[in-house]
């Protein structure tokens, strides 16, 4: 299936072969220790556990992420940081749950971007680059435009491609992109053309970039876009003759063609022998983007694994990813774990795995998985934190088995035993009030107060910040 413009069409798009060529460090910027190993965090957009073969999808079809979660480990109870894209970005490269998190919604600014990370936040970007790695970030940003505090070239990245406004990451045949700090234009799209798939030129640096830093560690943050909607595609592939809607067919093609481009980079890896050396992640940022009853809910059986909840809820269909992690040599090959692991974990994972020490007064929330990874139990903790502010504020908090979910200030605490009852269907806070007030007590004690997310209704539910940054407008919103 040619889910790809070819190569020899794309070196023919004059002036586009230096751009995405030469990115990245120098190759002369190389050490000679290479034992701290290579970290790549592949972020899909709104990908779900239903989604993929591995999890017991039957018609869409993933075989490269199937293999990766046979040669690695696949993950049950992987938890997000909440469920939309800012918020869990952000919880994932700083360590921080969302009850310390500095950004804790979508909240857009316009005519360009997102409200940025402050500039003190510490990411596990800069602090791998002080630690000798060589860091990008390919795909989508979303947490601040490169003229303010949260350029993703201010935290840590010697490199960015891609979106960095998620508005604009709506499209997948945009007029721009960003190369660095500077516009990448792609006028052969304008006047709604749709001649260029914005993912061949992101999955093209991802591959080049790599290729430079083989004889480096470096970490890779490769915040793919796709399959988040709309739901676009250059060539629906295999699917092109079902007997479905246009709709379906693009959204299965879409998550085939992630696919595709996995496997893409799991080879050069092995060819470039860095393979041994590299931990891969793939995971989610949240649950499925629709509802188990909606047409594509439908179509791919989204409500087979059981789980309550999607794509800005904080029910378990909206937190659980799916998540896979791969080292040859290290992570135990088929092992299928059920033990929980969320975002916040993964900045303490990487300074265990880099060697490296955590900055005087920083104290992450998560905790280290490298010997989770290797096969042993996973940390030990006293709960889980999650909430979301977009329209209301809304909270949940897991410790043990129970699941406690606050649907607004004003509403009562729902309570769950997901030890029996995954799906989260049968409410038991009736019956059990003491642990209903276990749960309220420590949402208040995980939580730090901060003006920008008040437990109270906004009035405005699109989170919108007056333009802030003179650019052009997104192509898409």
């Amino acid at each position: 299936m040619n889910m790809r413009m070819d190569r020899r069409e794309f070196l023919t798009l004059a002036g586009y072969t230096t751009a995405v060529t030469l990115t990245g460090c120098s190759l002369g910027n190389s050490i000679g220790n290479h034992s701290k190993p290579n970290i790549i965090f592949i972020l899909s957009d709104d990908i779900a556990q239903g989604d993929l073969g591995c999890y017991g999808q039957k018609l869409i079809k993933t075989p490269n992420l199937d293999q990766m979660a046979a040669e690695g480990t696949r993950y049950l109870q992987a938890y997000c940081g909440t469920t939309v894209c800012a918020p869990s970005r952000t919880s994932l490269i700083t360590g921080l749950h969302m009850g310390h998190s500095p950004i804790r919604a979508n909240r857009e600014i316009q005519p360009e971007g997102q409200m940025p990370m402050p500039a003190e936040t510490i990411t596990v970007a800069q602090l791998l680059k002080q630690n000798g790695y060589a860091t990008a970030c390919m795909g989508k940003w979303g947490l601040g435009m490169f003229d303010t505090t949260g350029s993703p070239l201010k935290k840590g990245f010697d490199h960015f491609f891609g979106y960095n406004c998620q508005r604009h990451a709506h499209s997948y045949f945009p007029t721009y992109l960003y190369n660095d700090d500077k516009r990448f234009e792609l006028p052969e799209n304008k006047d709604n053309a749709k001649k260029i798939y914005a993912q061949n030129l992101i999955e093209e640096d991802v591959l080049n970039w790599v290729r430079q830093q083989k004889n480096r560690p470096f970490f890779l943050f490769y915040a793919v876009t796709l399959p988040h909607g709309k739901y676009e595609i250059d060539d629906q592939g295999i699917y092109k003759d079902k007997p479905w809607s246009e709709q379906e067919k693009n959204y299965a093609a879409m998550v085939t063609r992630l696919d595709s481009d996995m496997g893409r980079l799991f080879e050069l890896l092995k060819k470039l022998k860095i393979d041994d050396k590299t931990l891969v992640i793939f995971s989610g940022d949240n649950g499925s983007s629709f509802r188990p009853s909606s047409p594509l809910g439908k179509r791919f059986d989204q409500a087979s694994n059981g789980l309550r909840g999607f794509k800005r809820e904080l029910y378990e269909g909206g937190l659980r990813q799916a998540a896979m992690t791969r080292w040859p040599g290290v992570i135990p090959a088929g092992r299928v774990s059920d033990e929980p692991w969320a975002f916040w974990d993964f900045l303490p994972t990487c300074i265990e795995l880099a060697g490296a020490t955590l900055p005087d007064g920083f104290h992450p929330d998560g905790y280290s998985l490298v010997s989770f990874l290797k096969g042993g139990p996973a940390p030990k903790r006293d709960y889980f934190y999650w909430e979301l502010h977009e329209g209301r504020p809304i909270q949940a908090i897991r410790f043990g088995d129970w699941k406690a979910v606050k649907n607004g200030s004003s509403a009562a605490i729902e309570l769950y035993d997901l030890s029996k009852d995954v799906g989260e269907t049968t409410n038991l806070a009736s019956s059990k009030p003491e642990l209903v007030t276990k749960a309220e007590s420590l949402m208040r004690m995980a939580r730090v107060e901060d003006s920008n997310w008040p437990m109270t209704t906004r009035k405005s539910s699109r989170n919108v910040i007056p333009g802030l940054i003179k650019t052009k407008p997104a192509s898409q919103t």
